[in-house]
C-alpha cells in the first residue's frame, strides 16, 4: 500500500491504505443490501449492532490512517483512546450474532440454518478471537508505526468473507470454484472469500518481511476460519454443542464479550507502556 516520509524522518507506512477500507466498505454495501439494508426496518436489534458497530470500527480506521498521515497527531492520539470504547462495543455485536445464529438453528428455521447455523457460530468466535489478538498486538505495538498500522489495518480481512461470499453467491457464482451441493455451497463462497483475503495479506508480507508480522497473523486466522468453517458439518458434536449454547442465557455470553473486548484494550495499553516495553531505539508512538 505504499508508504511516506513525514517531516519527522519516520516512514509512515500504508498510504493508500483507506482505499482499501473503503472497498471493503463497499463490498459490504453490496453483499448485505439484500439481507440488511433493503429490509433493514424488519431485521433483529443484533444486527443492527454488529452493523453499526463494525462500520463504524472501519470509518474509525479511515480517519485514523487519513489523521496521521496528515501531521493530526493529537487528533489520531484521541480517536485511538475512542477505540477503547468502540472495542468492546463491536465484540458485543459479534456475540450477539452468535446467539441469534444458535436461537435460529435451535429452533429449526431453515435447512440451511440446520446445515450452516454452527459453522457460522464457530466462524464468528474464530473472528473475535482474531480482532481480540489484532487489536491487542496493534495497542502493545502502538510505539512501532509500521507493526501498529499493520494490525490495525488487518482487522478488516477477517470478517472480508462474510459480506463477499455473499456478492459470490448473488453476483459472481462463477467464482464458486469448488461447487459443493445444497447449503454446504454457502461455506464454499466463504472459503474462497478467506482464500482471497489470505492471498492479498501474504503479498504484504512479501513486500516488507521485518514488519510483516500482523500480516502472517492475519493468514493463520483467516485459514483457521475456513477450515474450520467448511468442514464443521462433519465435526462431531458440533450440532449438539450449538443447541446446548442456544439454551444459555444471552446476558451473561453478552457480559462476557464486552470484558473480553475491554481486556483486551486495557492489557494491549498496559503492555505497550514504556515501563512495560524493554529498552530498545527511540520510536515516535502512533498514538
Amino acid at each position: 500500500m505504499g508508504s511516506r516520509i513525514l517531516g519527522w524522518g519516520v516512514s509512515m507506512p500504508y498510504r493508500r491504505a483507506h482505499y482499501f477500507v473503503g472497498f471493503v466498505l463497499l463490498v459490504i454495501l453490496s453483499g448485505f443490501w439484500a439481507s440488511y439494508f433493503a429490509p433493514i426496518g424488519s431485521v433483529p436489534l443484533a444486527f443492527h449492532v454488529h452493523a453499526i458497530t463494525a462500520t463504524t470500527w472501519l470509518l474509525l480506521l479511515i480517519v485514523q490512517h487519513m489523521s496521521i498521515h496528515r501531521r493530526a497527531n493529537a487528533f489520531h492520539k484521541q480517536m485511538g483512546k475512542a477505540s477503547f470504547v468502540l472495542f468492546p462495543l463491536l465484540m458485543l455485536g459479534f456475540a450477539m450474532i452468535v446467539n441469534v445464529s444458535a436461537q435460529r438453528f435451535a429452533a429449526a428455521e431453515s435447512a440451511g440454518i440446520l446445515h450452516n447455523g454452527p459453522a457460522f457460530g464457530i466462524g464468528m468466535v474464530i473472528a473475535m478471537a482474531a480482532y481480540v489478538t489484532l487489536y491487542y498486538q496493534a495497542l502493545r505495538n502502538r510505539r512501532n508505526v509500521k507493526l501498529h498500522a499493520g494490525y490495525m489495518l488487518a482487522t478488516p480481512l477477517i470478517l472480508f468473507e462474510s459480506p463477499f461470499s455473499r456478492v459470490i453467491g448473488q453476483y459472481l457464482p462463477w467464482l464458486n470454484v469448488i461447487g459443493s451441493d445444497g447449503p454446504h455451497a454457502v461455506q464454499d463462497t466463504i472459503v474462497i472469500g478467506d482464500a482471497i483475503a489470505a492471498a492479498f495479506a501474504l503479498a504484504l508480507y512479501l513486500m516488507d518481511r521485518k514488519h510483516g508480522a500482523p500480516w502472517l497473523v492475519a493468514i493463520f486466522f483467516l485459514v483457521l476460519q475456513s477450515v474450520a468453517m467448511w468442514f464443521s458439518p462433519a465435526i462431531p458434536g458440533l450440532k449438539t454443542m450449538f443447541a446446548a449454547y442456544a439454551t444459555l442465557p444471552q446476558a451473561p455470553t453478552l457480559i462476557a464479550s464486552v470484558a473480553v473486548g475491554a481486556a483486551a484494550a486495557w492489557l494491549g495499553w498496559r503492555a505497550g507502556s514504556p515501563e512495560a516495553r524493554p529498552p530498545g531505539p527511540a520510536a515516535r508512538p502512533a498514538y
